[in-house]
């Protein structure tokens, strides 16, 4: 797909999920589908007529297991956030209707134990997770994903580790 084209599609609404524990450190998890390291926070797209918080929760019980009664509302971004995908993704993903995804993130601390985050879930996405820090984070991130992961944790960074 040429640039020009590129530009000209829209971008997928999107929500993604800071979830920290109790010392501010963020859940990372590791992609299935990637055959390098590809750590990530929890994220996806919104339902049609679905709120982005509910979206959020969704997304997070998904692909964790964590249900909202494990979980406190801290904040959310301001406005929306965006990222491209790399040319080498683009046409591929999402049937090639978008150019990335504008999102909106939100944090919350998790409640509970450890073992109750299970990522073994109906269409598991990850197959293995950890807690780290922030730097920790966005030195794991994909490339084509990291301003938009640097901006979501400055936006939240009195909260975290």
């Amino acid at each position: 797909m040429d640039a020009d084209t590129a530009t000209s599609l829209p971008y997928r609404a999107g929500v993604g999920v800071v979830l920290i524990d109790a010392q501010g450190r963020i859940f990372a998890a590791q992609r299935k589908d990637s055959p390098s390291a590809a750590w990530q926070m929890p994220q996806g797209g919104i339902d049609a007529d679905e709120k982005p918080r509910k979206a959020a929760l969704r997304e997070l019980w998904e692909e964790t297991g964590v249900t909202e009664d494990l979980v406190e509302f801290v904040a959310k971004t301001k406005g929306w956030i965006t990222y491209d995908l790399p040319p080498d993704l683009l046409g591929h993903v999402w049937g090639g209707k978008y150019r990335g995804q504008r999102q909106k993130w939100f944090l919350f601390r998790f409640l509970g134990r450890d073992d109750q985050i299970d990522i073994e879930t109906e269409h598991p996405e990850f197959s293995e997770w950890k807690w780290v820090t922030a730097d920790e984070m966005l030195a794991a991130i994909v490339p084509f994903k990291r301003a938009l992961y640097a901006e979501v944790i400055a936006q939240f960074r009195d909260h975290l580790a």
